[in-house]
């Protein structure tokens, strides 16, 4: 007979959870731009919740610990990069909580194994959704780069300067295009070098295309010439690059399909196992070997998936 979980064990579990999903709308699902309640209604005299107080005192530890350690776990850049408007104390603390929640959650349902399991599984899931989104961002940011460039060429011939040009393409664009360009826009404005911002904006975005076009911008600025002229050129690279790009990613879209196949084929098989015959699996969460062989298993799966990645992502 299978022992029962203690009372206590169980509201504790739940408390958790439910402290889990709080901290994911007050921290992480929070409006960026929210008008303090001090300018909105200047008689009212501020007070916080206690929740409130909680959260910012834990956000405060963490953002102490993290000074002069920008890379650690999470950085600012690699937030931006996924286009995220937060701290990373506040992803790092949304990620403790939900792994806290996530373990008690699997203890509750499966004992100390799942509980481990998914202790570890909450945090790599969550950077692998941040990788995810910094990919798309990419993705979408080059699509919108050649378009970008026709709107530049054609404010620049109807006698706007480059800045200017930048700015009216920021309003005219979507994100992440106009999140960028108004960024560099604004940088601008209080003193900074246009190519020092255009430099960081290929280098946050990952996009080589935006690099060569900084880099043209830079080589004018040292030898003139026609500008719009040179982005025309500089814009039909990037679409012929662009129809390349689509083309390598359909004729390799077969083998990324059956690459998650194989990776996600063990792990669903695994747990269909422990649902059909809690039993016959039991001798891999609770035995050496068994430990062992998920061990192996799980070696052998990365290893695999690295060499999977390498063939399906291709040069060009």
């Amino acid at each position: 007979m299978e022992a029962e979980i203690p009372v206590s064990m169980a509201v504790a579990g739940v408390a958790s959870i439910f402290a889990a999903v709080i901290l994911l709308f007050a921290v992480v699902l929070k409006p960026a731009n929210v008008i303090p309640l001090s300018r909105r209604r200047p008689d009212v005299p501020a007070t916080s919740s206690r929740l409130t107080v909680i959260t910012d005192s834990a956000v405060g530890a963490i953002n102490n610990q993290l000074k002069g350690r920008n890379d650690f776990l999470v950085s600012r850049a690699k937030l931006e990069r996924a286009g995220l408007k937060t701290q990373p104390a506040n992803f790092l603390l949304m990620m403790a909580a939900g792994a806290l929640a996530g373990s008690v959650f699997g203890f509750l349902l499966g004992g100390p194994f799942f509980g481990v399991v998914v202790f570890l599984a909450v945090p790599a899931g969550m950077f692998a959704y941040l990788s995810v989104l910094a990919a798309r961002r990419k993705s979408k940011f080059d699509e919108q780069l050649p378009d970008t460039l026709q709107m530049l060429t054609g404010s620049m011939r109807a006698g706007h300067s480059l800045l200017r040009a930048v700015d009216a393409s920021a309003r005219e664009s979507d994100a992440p295009m106009s999140e960028e360009l108004a960024r560099i826009v604004n940088e601008t404005r209080i003193g900074r070098d246009l190519g020092e911002s255009m430099t960081d904006v290929a280098i946050r975005t990952g996009s080589e295309d935006f690099a060569w076009i900084s880099q043209a911008i830079e080589i004018h600025r040292e030898v003139g010439g026609d500008l719009a002229e040179v982005l025309d050129h500089v814009g039909e690279t990037i679409r012929d690059r662009n129809q390349i790009r689509r083309q390598v990613k359909a004729l390799s879209a077969e083998g990324k399909m059956s690459a998650a196949v194989l990776m996600g084929l063990p792990v669903v098989l695994f747990f269909a196992l422990i649902l059909i015959n809690a039993q016959y699996a039991k001798t891999f969460t609770s035995t050496v070997p068994g430990f062992l062989m998920l061990g192996t298993a799980a070696v052998m799966l990365t290893a695999g998936g690295f060499w999977l990645s390498r063939l399906i992502k291709p040069k060009f």
